[in-house]
């Protein structure tokens, strides 16, 4: 009994990692965070080797100006598949028909001096889920038990993608109110010091005025 639990264990470890490794080879992700400068266009690309691709995007501005920027996608045929104007962040996915390079496009026309910095995302997943219940149709035994667990794998790496892009979400709200705390402690700052300044400046000009009065005034002799 126990030699028969400890093989059943090791057939099932078997079976997920190869599923995870399915799945991992089924998906090309590139996750990076670029700084686009002013009047800055910053062009990024991914191949499709083959039609039919899922492609996803994902993006979103931490930091700088409006914390919004314009946005570009187009297929290998130079058509525009995804056009945005001052957009703080963006998940789609779309479906590459074409076998070529994609390009993903950040422009920051619309600032003179303010620096963007973007987190960003780009995978490429091909539809390779089975169908179970054709697999449990031609399959059986352990065939059958593999395809399953696969399926459940892939249901389980949708919702860490979907995790993820919640983490995602939350940390650029994060950067974004920390942005603005910064901002607003700059701006008290500078009206604490402004005001202080033009205190003191009232004061010395009272002064002066009060001096000016009591020094110019004629002397009365009797």
């Amino acid at each position: 009994m126990p030699s028969f639990s400890s093989a059943s264990m090791a057939l099932v470890a078997l079976v997920t990692l190869f599923s995870l490794s399915t799945i991992t080879k089924g998906v090309d992700a590139t996750s990076l965070t670029y700084n686009v400068a002013a009047h800055e266009r910053a062009c990024f690309y991914t191949w499709a080797d083959e039609p039919s691709k899922k492609i996803g995007f994902y993006f979103a501005v931490q930091s700088g100006g409006s914390f919004d920027i314009d946005v570009e996608v187009k297929d290998p045929r130079e058509k525009v598949l995804l056009a945005l104007e001052k957009e703080r962040q963006g998940d789609y996915v779309f479906t590459a028909n074409d076998v070529g390079e994609y390009s993903f496009c950040f422009s920051n026309d619309m600032s003179t001096f303010a620096e963007k910095v973007v987190d960003f995302e780009i995978v490429v997943e091909h539809e390779r889920r089975a169908n179970a219940e054709q697999m449990n149709e031609r399959e059986s035994g352990t065939q059958a038990q593999a395809a399953a667990m696969d399926e459940s794998v892939y249901r389980l790496h949708g919702e860490l993608q979907r995790i993820d892009r919640m983490q995602k979400y939350f940390k650029t709200r994060e950067s974004r109110n920390f942005s603005t705390v910064i901002s607003t402690e700059s701006r008290i700052y500078w009206f604490s010091l402004t005001e202080s300044a033009l205190i003191v400046a009232m004061s010395a000009f009272q002064v002066f005025v009060v001096r000016t009065f009591f020094s110019n005034s004629k002397r009365t002799y009797v």
